[in-house]
């Protein structure tokens, strides 16, 4: 957790979350409110991590339209959250992903959908069938 709440690590969250912009959450606060947020409250949501005492937001739901018709559900965390779940990721992934399946494309840098579909072609094409 110290790796996670280094000034280092939370600076380039920072930057990623301010980057991916994004919806409020629950709590309404904005990308934009976020640094200032953090002036006044980072000691203590950084005592929390450390102390394992932090406790994350609901996830706002929200409905978006399918282009078949039906609706598909969203969770938005709050942008504190989703700061703190960009840091973790930032520690982890260098750990666990070289681990990963080189079949595993979903949800893993570097790698796309159309990589997947582009590899599932070309083991039809070398004769598999499943």
């Amino acid at each position: 957790m110290e790796a996670v709440v280094a000034r280092e690590n939370m600076v380039k969250a920072l930057h990623r979350v301010e980057r991916n912009e994004g919806a409020p959450g629950v709590d309404e606060m904005s990308v934009g409110e976020l640094r200032s947020y953090l002036k006044v409250q980072w000691p203590r949501i950084k005592a929390e991590l450390l102390n394992g005492q932090y406790q994350p937001q609901a996830v706002r739901r929200v409905e978006i339209p399918k282009h078949n018709g039906g609706m598909r559900q969203l969770g938005i965390p709050t942008v504190v959250d989703r700061l703190i779940q960009q840091a973790l990721h930032q520690v982890l992934s260098p750990l666990f992903d070289p681990g990963f399946s080189e079949s595993s494309y979903g949800f893993r840098a570097g790698r796309s959908a159309h990589e997947a579909v582009k590899a599932a072609r070309s083991y039809v094409r070398g004769g598999k069938r499943w």
